[in-house]
């Protein structure tokens, strides 16, 4: 997975538009949303105030991806290891998440947004549940742009999953391949992330995508969540356009390793990346 940080990358000024002419732009992008906390704090604020703040900054940032042409967004909402926090701040993310849903699903669904679950809800509180799975039921036939929200979600516990349904199918040891597993994991049947953008300045996956992410691009960035805007977006996609992705290739033979990667992590042929209108 290729690192790289912000100040890698040419400056873009602010107010500068999104550039979607003559561009490389990822199919997918995921994002670990950091430094919600930490935003709050400088503001002498609690926690939570920076957690509503970035969720309420998530329609902005989905909004410029459809305007980029991504077909798939991935965001990281709630992993199994923030149980560790305290009550407070658990059921107070759960509420904003509520909310959230309530305010944005019915929006969404009007611009063709498809939303999806990455994780489990055991444990969840009923109310969130049934928020989550009537706004799943609302947006399951939109296709302009892929929603996938990976909320109680892990990464570790994302393969066990995988590998615990193909014993119960029964499929045979030698016939599991890398595809197999793939058909299995969360996001099956989608392209798996291009770009993985991370705020707040950390270096780390977090627990976040481990399978899919075998030859994402990683971006990290000093600014926090709440703070990452359209241009933010734009010079995450400028480091990424300035890549040369070779899945293990050298130069010549790196666009033929890109479309073999691609048959993995989507063996079922699904195709995204069209903008929200």
């Amino acid at each position: 997975m290729a690192i790289r940080t912000i100040e890698e990358t040419s400056g873009l000024a602010a107010g500068a538009q999104l550039d979607v002419t003559a561009r490389r732009v990822p199919r997918h992008i995921a994002f670990i949303m950091d430094g919600n906390g930490r935003w709050a704090k400088r503001r002498h604020q609690p926690r939570l105030f920076g957690h509503r703040a970035g969720t309420n900054n998530l329609r902005r940032v989905i909004e410029a991806c459809a305007k980029a042409g991504i077909g798939v967004v991935t965001i990281y909402a709630f992993s199994t290891e923030n149980w560790e926090r305290s009550p407070e701040e658990v059921y107070g993310l759960f509420s904003i998440l509520g909310e959230a849903i309530a305010r944005e699903a019915p929006k969404l669904h009007e611009n063709g947004v498809q939303i999806r679950h990455l994780g489990t809800l055991d444990s969840v509180p009923a109310g969130l549940t049934r928020r989550i799975k009537e706004a799943l039921d609302l947006t399951r036939r939109n296709d302009r742009l892929i929603l996938n929200v990976a909320f109680n979600y892990g990464g570790r516990a994302e393969i066990v999953h995988a590998v615990r349904q193909i014993i119960r199918e029964g499929i045979p040891p030698e016939e599991i391949d890398e595809r197999t597993i793939s058909r299995y994991v969360y996001t099956a049947g989608l392209p798996d992330p291009d770009l993985i953008v991370r705020t707040a300045g950390e270096m780390r996956l977090s627990n976040f995508l481990l399978w899919q992410a075998a030859y994402a691009e990683y971006y990290s960035t000093p600014v926090f969540w709440p703070d990452f805007d359209e241009v933010e977006l734009q010079r995450a996609l400028d480091a990424y356009n300035a890549r040369e992705r070779r899945f293990g290739a050298v130069p010549s033979g790196a666009a033929d390793a890109a479309e073999a990667h691609h048959d993995i992590a989507n063996p079922n042929g699904t195709s995204a990346g069209v903008a929200l209108h």
